[in-house]
């Protein structure tokens, strides 16, 4: 097999990794399933469920991982998405936690199987790469007083 990518996000599933990467195409609407591996005899998953699914997300590979118990998804690993515009924040700030998910702060949510989702606009990127100090704290005053992101907001604040 030939290597698509370097590094690749390994995503730690309690159980449900199978149903979390269905949702993630579903919410993205752009992706796919590369390989799914079951569980054989003998091993620590019940025989024939799923172990690992292998997906492509906006062209981004990620592998999801039906481990058990023994480690537990949370802030410290999350994954981000650079939005366009206000329209896409809300969608995804509304699809993301579907199924028993819940919003966060600061852009922050996490899906209904623990992983956490950074949904923040491009234009976050631009303001706080500028050089005026007092502009960026602005900003960053803004996003910490936020749960979702309001880019008009945002775009207050830096001005």
């Amino acid at each position: 097999m030939k290597i698509q990518q370097k590094i690749t996000p390994f995503i730690w599933y309690e159980k449900g990794a199978e149903d979390a990467v269905a949702h993630y195409l579903k919410v993205f609407g752009s992706g796919e399933v590369l390989h799914t591996q079951r569980w054989g005899e003998n091993s620590p998953g019940a025989a024939g469920t799923v172990m690992v699914v292998q997906f492509e997300l906006l062209g981004q590979q990620m592998t999801a991982f039906n481990g058990g118990p023994h480690f537990k998804l949370n802030e410290a690993f999350s994954l981000m998405v650079a939005c366009e515009d206000q329209a896409e924040v809300d969608h995804l700030w509304e699809q993301l936690p579907a199924g028993g998910g819940k919003p966060k702060a600061c852009g922050w949510v996490e899906d209904a199987w623990g992983l956490s989702w950074q949904v923040i606009p491009a234009a976050w990127f631009e303001m706080i790469r500028d050089p005026d100090p007092a502009r960026v704290q602005r900003v960053f005053q803004a996003i910490w007083a936020m749960e979702k992101i309001d880019i008009a907001a945002l775009k207050r604040a830096y001005a």
